[in-house]
């Protein structure tokens, strides 16, 4: 007997290939919605451009179905100064496909942000964690997205620590959702897994060509769908409970979800939820 799945894995294969043809960034707008001048606004930090786009099937859910106003901050623009314009030239392109919105934190973007950087240059953390609470002070955000605090690349994980400590010198008052993301490391307790349907998951897809100079090097953006349905494997039991039963989802993507307030995390709920594209994302975001 022929093994039955040497025509799935091809299918695989020749779907990769024919990937590989498509225009890198290039592409119009996706169609967005009309958002209100007063939304709640979504703050995405993003330790290098094109994280806005690989982490951000939830945030592109709240713009379209929550009609939020998704806003990505380029922490950084990259740690090659050569290629920094060019980042943020992408890095416009893509979130403009999308929808999202772009704030800058300074020209050529944040630098040594890592915990080496913390800890070695104190002068340089300060005035960069001063930038960053005065983005939150003038943006009042309702939910601010982050790298969890071991996702192994060192910007990621200064990006986190960088962003928890301009909350913390922020006044007590202050509140918003936190969510946390993965990508480099995988979190150990998640508690958030959001389905994605094709049209959010191409649409990522594209947004991430845009950042041409890095997609030409290694094609990411076309291992995408491929991460998010492992997503699905491991969010069915780290989210939805061991030995639980995996939901009909082929795309998803895992977060942590947790409210600032009082100076510090808590809990929004126990135990885990999945989200599918049928759920609604605006109780869950009230």
């Amino acid at each position: 007997m022929k093994n039955p799945y040497m025509s799935f894995v091809k299918a695989y294969a020749r779907a990769q290939e024919k990937g590989k043809a498509c225009p890198l960034g290039g592409i119009p707008p996706a169609k967005r919605p009309k958002v209100k001048v007063h939304a709640p606004k979504v703050l995405i930090f993003s330790p290098h451009p094109d994280d806005e786009c690989i982490v951000g099937a939830l945030p592109l859910r709240l713009l379209r179905e929550a009609r939020m106003n998704v806003i990505n901050v380029a922490v950084t623009q990259g740690s090659n100064k050569e290629r920094q314009a060019a980042r943020l030239e992408e890095l416009r392109n893509a979130c403009n496909y999308l929808g999202f919105s772009l704030l800058t934190t300074r020209e050529g973007g944040l630098e040594k942000i890592n915990p080496k950087g913390r800890d070695g240059d104190p002068a340089n953390w300060a005035a960069a964690v001063d930038i960053v609470a005065r983005i939150l002070m003038e943006q009042k955000p309702h939910t601010v997205v982050i790298p969890h605090a071991q996702d192994w690349n060192s910007t990621h994980i200064g990006t986190h620590l960088l962003v928890m400590d301009a909350l913390r010198k922020l006044d007590p008052a202050f509140s918003c959702l936190v969510v946390e993301t993965e990508f480099w490391a995988a979190m150990t307790t998640p508690n958030l897994m959001i389905e994605s349907g094709v049209r959010d998951v191409a649409d990522l897809i594209a947004a991430t060509s845009f950042h041409v100079g890095e997609v030409q090097r290694n094609p990411y953006h076309l291992g995408l769908p491929a991460w998010m349905q492992d997503n699905v494997r491991r969010g069915a039991e780290i989210v939805g409970g061991q030995g639980g039963q995996a939901p009909n989802y082929l795309f998803a993507t895992l977060y942590r979800l947790q409210r600032w307030t009082g100076g510090q995390l808590q809990k929004v709920y126990d135990g885990g939820k999945l989200v599918s594209c049928r759920d609604d994302l605006k109780a869950l975001f009230a």
